[in-house]
C-alpha cells in the first residue's frame, strides 16, 4: 500500500463521460453533518461540472451511515435514478462501534447495488480523527464527494455501454 496521500479532487477531467442525461440520487447521513454536507456539496458540484442537470439530482437524508443501505434501496427502487451516491462519515472512537457501523454500511451498500442492478456508490469516510475527516471533505486531501460523483458517472456510463 502506498503511503502517498492522493488528492481526491484531482482527476483527468477528459476521462469522465458526459452526465447530462443521467439521473442521480444522493443519500446523506446527518451524523457528522459538518463533514457530510461538505461531501454532498462536492458531489453535486462535480455532477454539475460534468453536465448533470439540477432536476436530475435528488437529495435525501438518513440519520446515520448505518441507515444508508436501506435508504439507498428505497431510492434505487423508485426507478427514478441511474445511480445512488451514499455519503457518510464514521469517525473512529474508543469502542468497536466504529467497526460494526463501517462494516454494515460497506456490505449493505454493496448488496443494494447487486440487488437492484443500479450503481450504488460508497462515499463514506472512515477516518481515525475529526481532522482526517475535514482533510477529505474539502481540505488538503480534496473532497471524497467529488470522487463519489465521478465513480457514479463512470459506472452509469459503463452499464449503458455494455
Amino acid at each position: 500500500m502506498s503511503d502517498k496521500k492522493k488528492n481526491l479532487s484531482e482527476y483527468d477531467i477528459h476521462a469522465v463521460p458526459d452526465a447530462s442525461d443521467m439521473r442521480f440520487g444522493i443519500l446523506v447521513s446527518e451524523w457528522n453533518d459538518e463533514i457530510t454536507f461538505e461531501l454532498c456539496r462536492g458531489a453535486i458540484d462535480t455532477l454539475k461540472k460534468h453536465g448533470a442537470k439540477d432536476e436530475n439530482i435528488e437529495i435525501h437524508y438518513v440519520p446515520g451511515s448505518f441507515e444508508l443501505p436501506l435508504g439507498a434501496q428505497y431510492v434505487a427502487q423508485t426507478g427514478k435514478v441511474d445511480s445512488v451516491i451514499c455519503i457518510g462519515c464514521v469517525i473512529q472512537g474508543e469502542t468497536r462501534h466504529f467497526e460494526f457501523i463501517c462494516n454494515a454500511a460497506a456490505v449493505g451498500i454493496t448488496n443494494v447495488g447487486l440487488k437492484t442492478d443500479i450503481p450504488v456508490i460508497f462515499g463514506v469516510l472512515t477516518p481515525d480523527t475529526w481532522q482526517q475527516a475535514k482533510d477529505r471533505a474539502g481540505g488538503k486531501h480534496g473532497n471524497k464527494g467529488d470522487e463519489a460523483a465521478i465513480t457514479a458517472i463512470k459506472m452509469v456510463h459503463l452499464k449503458r455501454n455494455l
